[in-house]
């Protein structure tokens, strides 16, 4: 009976090593300050006293980058901000290489990425930020990889330009769209004078085809209800004036 008690004491400690572990959960164990393995997901038993555990998070963590000032190449200071994912895959690597692994992918990360900011021009950030978030994401991914965790994605949210700046490109673009205009516009003047070159020939060599022309342009004009008086002229008045101005001219010069 005296055994009962002990026994029952020695159950107990027993009972006090079972763990459970989640489905996304890791448990790093340590024996004796020493790593012995990774326990779970589920239930498993650690020795009372002797072996300790650190539990590790394996799903994607979302970290925000927050608001960076920096220089573009062209030295135009900026802000920028940016989402980074990622999730550990060697949970040992994430307790046992570096301190702590949550601050350090934070603090390379933004410093990777000014300095790629840094490296590239205004219009690059703004043109190229696919290209810039695949950069950023090699860059981290190889410094971190030792540390067993995966770089996901990264993207920037936002990047902020001074106001000055901003009416500077604004009215860049406005004087584009205006070039643009023009040369649509002339392109335009330059076809419809082709096409009424054509058809000029085309009325020249039939006069018929001209006052048919005359009849169309009268029948457009009096669909709107207006009071404008017109007065038409027969074409062969115009080609006998233009027949007797070149006689006068021919006689000017034989005398």
């Amino acid at each position: 009976m005296t055994f009962l008690p002990l026994l029952g004491i020695l159950v107990l400690i027993l009972l006090s090593g079972l763990r459970i572990a989640q489905e996304y959960q890791r448990a790093i164990v340590f024996r004796l300050g020493r790593f012995i393995g990774i326990k779970g997901p589920g239930l498993y038993w650690l020795i009372p006293f002797i072996d300790q555990q650190q539990r590790v998070d394996m799903r994607t963590k979302t970290v925000d980058l927050e608001q960076q000032e920096t220089i573009t190449k062209d030295s135009v200071t900026i802000k920028v901000n940016a989402v980074l994912w990622f999730r550990i895959t060697s949970p040992e690597a994430a307790i046992i290489k570096v301190a702590d692994y949550n601050k350090a992918v934070y603090q390379f990360s933004v410093t990777a990425l000014r300095n790629i900011i840094g490296q590239h021009s205004l219009d690059e950030v703004l043109k190229g930020r696919e290209q810039i978030n695949a950069t950023l994401q090699r860059i981290v991914d190889s410094t971190t990889e030792p540390w067993g965790i995966k770089i996901e994605m990264v993207e920037m949210k936002d990047v902020e330009i001074p106001e000055a700046m901003q009416r500077a490109m604004a009215r860049e673009a406005e004087a584009i769209r205006e070039k643009r205009a023009r040369i649509v516009k002339a392109e335009a003047e330059l076809e419809a004078s082709i096409k009424l070159t054509q058809g000029a020939k085309e009325m020249e060599g039939s006069p018929i085809a001209l006052e048919l022309r005359r009849m169309q342009m009268l029948s457009e004009i009096g669909i709107d209800n207006n009071t404008t008086t017109i007065v038409l002229v027969p074409s062969d008045f115009t080609n006998a004036a233009k027949s007797f101005t070149e006689m006068v001219n021919l006689k000017k010069n034989e005398g």
